[in-house]
């Protein structure tokens, strides 16, 4: 009895020895727990693998296996030779070529990797793209016919204001420039303009009188978009309301200054009748009004297939 006795207080202390130290090590596991917890690179490790997870759920898979084959066919290889020699007057040699593949190849790998991205959605260049697209489509839907003659002739009796033919006009002018004579410059085209009447029309006459143009004095047979070229819109507006009086008028004034006008011809503008305008130029207006129209039409139809809605 007394040796069991004695077992059991020499085992006891041995079992009383191992508490102590297990408890340490469950404290310090739990710590380390707790700073891991706490760890800002745990947090931002966790958030990216949980948005990796909802963009694999939400996001286009990868192309099929059936649309990861690109073949480049005869007439691709032929357009990509007519490019290079609309380029470069030659053909392309065989490492260009190579190269010209490889870049066809490239571009789409890349488009097909764009769109499996959804890079597209919301691009204004590519729904620009497109759009101008769907209007090549209606203008080639609309160039397949050509016009009857009866036709042609009838768009033109409507039409016939955009063939209107531009007055033309000689005339001769004297400049006044503000540059040179400040405000005083209209007040000296109104005395040289009295004076002017009392003299004969020539060269001689006129000689001391407006100052020099940075252009020509005479201009012979101009069309009013010509005359604005030079003077301005405003200028040619009121020249070609001016009458050929046989003496100086004025002063008219253009986008550089003041000018007295002397008139030799004018041939006021006119719409032609049909006979007398090209039929091609005709037919060529036809078409591109005929190619606006279908357009327009074919727009319209689109678009009653779809609810606007605008901010109130």
């Amino acid at each position: 009895m007394s040796s069991s006795v004695s077992a059991l207080d020499e085992a006891s202390p041995t079992v009383n020895s191992a508490e102590p130290q297990a408890k340490p090590k469950a404290r310090n596991k739990a710590s380390v727990v707790r700073r891991l917890l706490r760890e800002p690179l745990l947090h931002f490790l966790l958030i990216g693998f949980g948005l990796f997870l909802v963009y694999g759920l939400f996001t286009p898979s990868a192309p099929p296996s059936g649309s990861s084959r690109i073949e480049l066919s005869a007439e691709d290889l032929n357009q990509l030779q007519v490019t290079w020699m609309a380029q470069w007057k030659r053909p392309p040699t065989d490492e260009e070529m190579r190269g010209l593949i490889d870049n066809r190849i490239q571009q789409e790998i890349l488009y097909r990797e764009a769109l499996a991205l959804g890079l597209e959605q919301n691009d204004e260049i590519i729904k620009r793209r497109l759009a101008q697209k769907m209007e090549f489509l209606a203008e080639d839907v609309s160039a397949i016919r050509a016009p009857q003659p009866e036709e042609l002739k009838a768009w033109f009796e409507e039409n016939s204001a955009q063939f209107a033919l531009s007055g033309r006009i000689t005339f001769r002018h004297l400049y006044f420039s503000p540059d040179k004579r400040g405000q005083q410059a209209r007040e000296d085209a109104e005395q040289s303009l009295q004076r002017l009447a009392a003299k004969p029309s020539g060269s001689e006459s006129e000689s001391g009188f407006g100052d020099r143009f940075m252009d020509q004095n005479y201009f012979v047979d101009c069309s009013s978009e010509q005359v604005s070229k030079v003077f301005g819109s405003k200028f040619s507006e009121s020249l070609f309301k001016l009458q050929t009086s046989g003496a100086w008028q004025g002063p008219v004034e253009s986008g550089l200054g003041w000018h007295l006008i002397w008139i030799e011809t004018i041939t006021p503008g006119r719409i032609p009748s049909f006979e007398e305008v090209d039929p091609e130029q005709i037919k060529s207006e036809w078409t591109t009004y005929r190619r606006e129209e279908t357009k327009r039409k074919a727009f319209a139809d689109i678009r009653q297939r779809y609810e606007i809605v605008l901010p109130k």
